[in-house]
């Protein structure tokens, strides 16, 4: 057996359901949305918190990447 014929890969093509790929898109859509939220209140409370301790403006938007 070569490494290029391989009895582990697949062979068949499986029909993927469209209702099944509009869920895990959906699915997707709703986990990427909670992350974009968690990472936007983590990113303004470590921004306030810096501001606060007397940081410029310009230095946290360098540290932060912006």
């Amino acid at each position: 057996m070569s490494v290029i014929d391989c009895d582990y890969l697949p062979t068949d093509k499986v029909a993927f359901p469209p209702e099944l790929a509009l869920l895990i898109v959906r699915k997707a859509s709703a986990m990427a949305a909670a992350f974009e939220e968690q990472a936007l209140d983590q990113l303004t409370k470590d921004a306030r918190r810096a501001l606060s301790r007397g940081a410029e403006p310009r230095r946290v938007i360098r540290e932060m990447r912006l």
